[in-house]
């Protein structure tokens, strides 16, 4: 952890109104964790999120914050990341968010590469909203919305994001901090869209994906994985059921979307002169003459 910055620069009075034992707590703490020792500053990152119970993370932070509409905070993170290519942007969102009216930009967010960190507070149901399943609920799973059981089978968020063409891979579980921490803090590190999948578990609307079910069936990838291996990333990200690896799943270092944009090649836009004739290096004088 950098002497400079610690979790306590972080740290903002405003108390989160979460469920008790609500994995979002834990993800907080992780970001937290994350930012402090990695040596980032708090003015040097930017935490993007939607909407859902999650979403207030911003909220409970002391960092630059942008509460967004739903299933949008992708394309406000890319925005963002455009504009000032120096600035750590780190999207926070829940499944429906991210999977569900947010697919759309999830999907393109890998395929371009774009330099944000995408969390995803994968608890596998609408908790906001007292309780629909959603993309990632698992098929039969009985809800307000699905009395009958749902009929869909689940999303597959990893295989799906690695077909896409994202360069990391990572899944924590919100109730290993430690864990989730160094998880988060090596896809801010990546150049490029990092996705990581956190599996949080709703003690309020999904008790049956609570912290026992995963407990049981969570396992830590080992030293002796290698994570630049794709066809065996591919069979990790696939590995659901009895056997739920943890861990940094795959990673492959590519040029980023906002290294090939030209119009970045002088520089991020924030730190440009907004001196029309400055940047252009022609006077009003001279471009009136030519209209005249």
């Amino acid at each position: 952890m950098s002497e400079d910055v610690t979790i306590a620069d972080y740290q903002y009075p405003t108390q989160p109104t979460w469920c008790p034992g609500c994995g979002d707590f834990a993800i907080l703490q992780g970001l937290q964790m994350a930012f402090a020792d990695l040596g980032l500053k708090p003015h040097e990152s930017l935490v993007v999120s939607g909407i859902g119970c999650g979403s207030k993370l911003p909220h409970y932070t002391n960092v630059n914050g942008f509460h967004s509409i739903h299933g949008r905070p992708v394309a406000v993170a890319t925005g963002a990341k455009l504009a000032n290519p120096d600035l750590n942007v780190v999207v926070t969102a829940g499944d429906g968010d991210s999977y569900g009216i947010g697919a759309n930009h999830f999907l393109h967010a890998c395929r371009r590469n774009i330099g944000i960190t995408h969390i995803v507070e994968d608890n596998r149901v609408y908790g906001l909203t007292k309780g629909q399943y959603s993309p990632t609920s698992y098929k039969g799973f009985v809800t307000k919305t699905s009395p009958e059981g749902a009929i869909e089978p689940p999303l597959e968020p990893l295989p799906t994001a690695l077909t896409s063409g994202a360069t990391f891979l990572g899944r924590a579980f919100s109730g290993d901090v430690k864990h989730m921490k160094e998880v988060i803090a090596r896809a801010m590190e990546h150049e490029g869209y990092s996705l990581v999948d956190v599996l949080q578990p709703c003690v309020t609307f999904n008790p049956g994906r609570s912290y026992d079910f995963y407990n049981e069936r969570i396992y830590k990838l080992g030293d002796d994985y290698d994570p630049t291996d794709k066809q065996v990333a591919r069979k990790k990200a696939e590995e659901w059921g009895e056997r739920i690896p943890l861990g940094v799943i795959y990673e492959r270092n590519m040029p980023t979307y906002e290294e090939q944009v030209p119009a970045l090649e002088d520089g991020p836009i924030v730190k440009r002169s907004l001196d029309m004739e400055e940047r252009s290096g022609v006077s009003y004088g001279e471009i009136k003459k030519d209209f005249t």
